[in-house]
């Protein structure tokens, strides 16, 4: 991947034009590797995100033993072996940034016998796991971690899991699902998991693609493992709409702005960015609609739009929890106030991201309000070019570049080398898209 630059500068843009086809939806890109790595078969990954995340999951999977190739034309190569075929790593396993990485990795060892220890950077090692160590304990397992079993390093002992059990979370969060979901294919019986709304549907769609049987009653999913092993399957990853989400705003509340992005996933489950955009007023076109791997497909057309102010909150949340940072960018530009509530999923990202929301709007002369489970953005505001940092989130280093591009002047983003978890092409498809 190319060396990104620890700082950026982003001008105010003319206008914005261009297509962009988004790279490959990163949590598909993980499962496509996780569930084949554990399946029996060889499987092709076409579209495959080639981003640091996604790459602390392929060297952590190579480590318990995992067979993955890599092609001359970007497709990913997984040689399954059934769940007999991963063992005990000799070292521990570096999740690098990724959260999505950690949780869902635990889940695979958890049925799995032997020790794994899941460690990560600096970052990641501050990030909570007690969501995952629990349940994961209630299946059998015997899960630890740091700061009475808060923090990474993860220690899992593998252990027979316990089927016919019914798990709550008590947050909706697709990893902690499917981190239970993985644990429970090692089970001796089914694994239902009850959310409080639902998640993102990816893993539900990959396992029941592979064999096993999977029910799903709105906020409730019931997991059968299969007869053997998973059967591994071609995936081909749809474009994130997550990463194309800072284009979609970006040119909604341009002045002077169209975009095409092609390829975008607009899955139900992760499209909530569109229908809050839509909400208040966006010029937003879903074209050439299609079914790709299983997975809803569309272009964007998305154009410069007036907006009015919103609320978003209830299960409109998970369905856009990463886009929530730029949709308060979105409220500072439209008519009237934005709130975003039942949002403390946000606290506990890559960084808080409801404080470097804040912080980042602010910078640019925006009147934002930090609550305990969201934000209050006043509308009408006139960005001002400012100098801010990522806080090494990926997240927010795109909202301050997208904010870049709308204030006068010359915005810098330190820090700006933190896209490369999901986007390392970000910085280039914005010079392309902007006239000065």
């Amino acid at each position: 991947m190319t060396t990104i630059p620890t700082a950026q500068t982003v001008s105010g843009a003319r206008r914005l034009r261009g297509e962009i086809r988004v790279p490959g939806d990163k949590s598909v890109s993980h499962r496509a590797l996780i569930f084949n790595a554990l399946a029996r078969g060889r499987a092709r990954v076409d579209g495959f995100l080639d981003s640091e995340d996604t790459r602390s999951t392929m060297a952590c999977l190579r480590a318990l033993g995992a067979s993955i190739e890599e092609t001359s034309d970007g497709a990913v190569i997984v040689e399954g072996r059934g769940r007999a075929g991963l063992s005990e790593a000799t070292d521990v396993l570096d999740c690098g940034n990724s959260g999505t990485s950690m949780r869902l990795l635990a889940g695979i060892v958890a049925g799995l016998p032997g020790l794994a220890v899941l460690t990560g950077d600096e970052s990641l090692r501050g990030r909570t796991m007690a969501r995952i160590v629990r349940p994961l304990n209630e299946l059998g397992a015997r899960v630890t971690a740091r700061a009475e079993g808060t923090l990474p390093p993860v220690v899992i002992e593998g252990g027979r899991i316990a089927g016919g059990q019914t798990l709550e979370t008590p947050m909706a969060s697709a990893q902690v699902k499917s981190a239970i979901l993985l644990a429970g294919l090692a089970a001796d019986g089914t694994t239902t998991v009850v959310q409080p709304s639902q998640t993102r549907d990816h893993t539900e769609r990959l396992l029941a693609a592979m064999g096993a049987g999977v029910a799903v009653d709105g906020p409730t999913v019931v997991l059968t493992p299969p007869d053997g092993d998973l059967q591994a399957v071609d995936v081909r990853v749809p474009g994130d709409i997550s990463t194309a989400a800072a284009w979609i705003v970006a040119a909604t509340v341009h002045p002077d702005a169209e975009l095409v992005l092609q390829g975008v996933g607009v899955n139900e489950t992760r499209s909530g960015i569109i229908d809050i955009l839509r909400a208040m007023g966006a010029d937003l076109e879903l074209t050439e609609e299609r079914t790709v791997g299983g997975e809803p497909v569309a272009d964007l057309v998305v154009r410069s739009s007036t907006l009015r102010g919103t609320e978003v909150g209830g299960d409109l949340i998970p369905r856009a929890i990463d886009e929530l940072p730029l949709v308060a960018l979105a409220g500072a530009l439209a008519e009237g106030e934005t709130v975003i509530r039942d949002a403390e999923e946000l606290r506990v990202k890559e960084s808080d991201r409801v404080a470097t929301t804040g912080a980042v709007l602010r910078a640019f002369g925006i009147e934002i309000e930090e609550r305990r489970d969201g934000l209050a953005v006043s509308g009408g505001a006139s960005l001002r070019a400012a100098t801010v940092d990522s806080a090494t989130d990926h997240r927010v280093a795109m909202l301050g570049a997208v904010a870049g591009l709308l204030a006068e002047g010359e915005t810098t983003v330190t820090g700006a080398e933190a896209v490369a978890v999901s986007y390392p092409a970000f910085w280039s498809d914005l010079d392309r898209i902007s006239t000065g």
